[in-house]
């Protein structure tokens, strides 16, 4: 699906063609955090059909005049994820140093993994990426003042 970056989060042409039929809707999506904006993305991306795919994308405008700020009864960090971080002990404990936007890059990032398996033996090494890159940024930050 080919995205167009809004707000440093890259919106799939269809939500923004969605979005766009409604002035007030477009408003309320560009007041949400760029973390909440992710969360639609994420669950409409998560659609395993394309009909399901439309009729999410369809929503969100009148999900967004309604008052929701996120996507109902969305999981954001998949069951998958969840029982790998509880089979491996490190894995778990890089996952809780993560901030949160850490965390929602790193499910964005893992969900290409498709089998349970595979998610297993990657997911450490993925995590201590994110890890590694935070204490390069701290570094070079401290650096610099």
């Amino acid at each position: 699906m080919s995205h167009v970056s809004t707000n440093a989060v890259a919106v799939p042409l269809d939500l923004k063609r969605a979005l766009a039929r409604n002035k007030r809707a477009l408003m309320l999506w560009q007041s949400l955090t760029p973390l909440a904006q992710r969360d639609f993305i994420s669950w409409i991306d998560s659609a395993k059909q394309a009909v399901t795919r439309k009729k999410r994308v369809e929503s969100v405008p009148s999900r967004l005049l309604s008052g929701k700020r996120r996507p109902c009864c969305y999981a954001v960090v998949p069951m998958e994820l969840y029982k790998a971080l509880g089979a491996n002990a490190k894995a778990k404990a890089l996952w809780v140093s993560l901030s949160a936007s850490e965390k929602r890059d790193a499910v964005e990032q893992l969900g290409a993994v498709r089998s349970a398996d595979a998610l297993s033996r990657q997911i450490e090494k993925e995590l201590q990426g994110f890890v590694m890159k935070r204490r390069v940024t701290l570094s070079i930050t401290k650096r610099a003042s």
